[in-house]
């Protein structure tokens, strides 16, 4: 049976090893293979013909990032169906991003690649490089076939239904305007931007919990403690997203002078990133303890923090740093999380003084009511989520368009954005010209942060030049990548996002 040849990595090695003690050479091939087509098997069958053996990994469910709904097929399906090919000895599941590991154990004469892989240029991971280096310190060469090419996303996005009609109807006009390599280049040339980030430092904490029920009296919910898990949230996470595409990135924030969680930040933030920390002795680094269950469902939230206004002194100095440096800044990020960091008086100076200004004023539990994004009096782009809107407009059933029109016209905002969840997203430009978007995640894991993600690309690429639709569509793309992340424990990088332009437009 075809499956006697799927294998573990371990064995695969120990298989490659047995060969060449038998004399005998041993190339490997390496991908996805989510629809096996043509293309695959013509590869393959010529990757055979240049070694006495052909062993074969496949990339393991969770490193598969190529967009919605992907893959299509699990990896054991995906794995049989490469080892019910003749040409085929072994099959492995690669539980990593790379080849470079498998390389590593199996040391094969020959790494089979595709044509398309020639340049390394055109390798929107880099990860070729690695893994040609990889397989030359062990005495290989990579070897490049040149058979027919297709491409299983194009095939699964035309023939299975990966998207829904409403994703595909939406892409196909997109599609129209601008291709993936056009945007995925201007992305790219985000990197020269010199970009200020501004906001509280929170530390975002799960408790994993496991239910046992209700308890003997009452009615109070019980819970199994199992683990807790840490993140680098609030402004932290959105200066991480911000520097996986540009590459001159200042964090302004503040840290409490006890309790600052400090050595933990940094060690958290992107090494790329210039922190600019302001200790205040009476308000401790905010810190969010979430209980969740197994399904990361939230159960309560408790706020370990001092919302009171900064002291006098610390604000001053925050306030003279802005009027000093702001001028130096291509674009400034402002996620106002509402828990008192942000004064008045920084407020003012940030509307004043920014090139260009994306913000947004967080409404949450522990603001409610108290925390608008009318406090900005001009901001070049506003990204609110559809709640705070309509409380920043006090209508509960207006017209989004409308109501985001009027908002915008208030607050002298050249663009303004509203984030629906499950309904998408839309953004007005200048002239009140209307984008819309459908939300274009098919999995959700976690939404903590993913409005923070949106607000992250997509004003990096309004302050860039992009064009509003280009934006919207760079964002929500983010977005849906963002939920695909438990809370914060990694940004959104810059290649996965490459990797799920070129899928959605492909």
């Amino acid at each position: 049976m075809s499956t006697e040849k799927i294998v573990s990595i371990e064995q695969l090695a120990q298989r490659a090893a047995e060969l060449k003690a038998q004399g005998k050479t041993v190339a490997l091939c390496h991908g996805t293979f989510d629809l096996l087509h043509i293309g695959h098997i013509r590869h393959l069958q010529s990757g055979a013909r240049q070694a006495d053996a052909l062993l074969v990994s496949v990339t393991a469910d969770e490193y598969v990032n190529k967009g919605p709904g992907r893959p299509v097929f699990n990896q054991y399906l995906r794995a049989e169906n490469i080892a019910a090919l003749a040409c085929v000895d072994s099959v492995a599941i690669n539980h990593a991003i790379t080849a470079v590991e498998v390389l590593d154990q199996v040391k094969p004469d020959l790494y089979v690649k595709g044509s398309d892989y020639k340049s390394t240029s055109d390798d929107l991971t880099g990860n070729i490089q690695h893994e040609k280096d990889a397989v030359e310190r062990h005495g290989g060469k990579i070897y490049f076939t040149d058979e027919l090419t297709s491409s299983s996303t194009r095939l699964l996005n035309e023939y299975f239904e990966v998207f829904s009609p409403e994703i595909s109807a939406y892409l196909d006009q997109f599609k129209e305007t601008v291709g993936a390599n056009e945007i995925i280049d201007k992305l790219k040339a985000l990197s020269g931007l010199n970009v200020l980030v501004v906001g509280e430092a929170i530390v975002d904490e799960y408790h994993y919990t496991s239910p046992l029920g209700q308890t003997g009296k009452g009615n109070v919910f019980s819970v199994k403690y199992n683990d807790y898990e840490r993140f680098a949230g609030g402004a932290i996470a959105v200066a991480n997203h911000v520097a996986e595409f540009a590459h001159n990135v200042t964090l302004l924030s503040g840290l409490g002078a006890t309790k600052s969680h400090e050595d933990f930040i940094r060690t958290n933030l992107n090494p790329g990133i210039d922190p600019v920390f302001f200790f205040s002795q009476d308000r401790p680094t905010i810190v969010k303890r979430r209980y969740v269950d197994a399904d990361i469902a939230k159960l309560f939230e408790v706020y370990f923090y001092n919302d009171a206004p900064l002291p006098a002194e610390t604000n001053r100095k925050i306030v003279a740093w802005l009027e000093k440096h702001l001028y130096d800044y291509d674009v400034v990020i402002v996620p106002d999380f509402g828990n008192g960091f942000i004064s008045s008086e920084m407020v003012a100076a940030l509307s004043a003084k920014a090139k260009f200004l994306a913000v947004n004023a967080q409404v949450n539990s522990g603001n409610r009511g108290y925390h608008l994004i009318t406090r900005y009096p001009k901001a070049d782009f506003l990204s609110l989520n559809e709640p705070e809107l309509r409380l920043a407009t006090h209508d509960r059933g207006g017209v989004i368009e409308e109501l985001a029109a009027q908002l915008a016209d208030k607050l002298h905002a050249g663009h303004i954005a509203i984030t629906r969840g499950t309904k998408g997203a839309l953004m007005l430009d200048p002239s009140k010209s209307a984008y819309k978007i459908p939300a274009l995640s098919s999995k959700v894991v976690d939404r903590i942060g993913a409005g923070d993600a949106f607000l992250s690309v997509a004003g990096l690429c309004l302050g860039g030049g992009l064009s509003p639709e280009q934006a919207l569509f760079a964002g929500s793309a983010a977005a849906a990548l963002d939920v695909q992340i438990v809370c914060n424990r990694e940004p959104v990088r810059a290649v996965a996002l490459f990797k799920y332009i070129t899928t959605l437009l492909k």
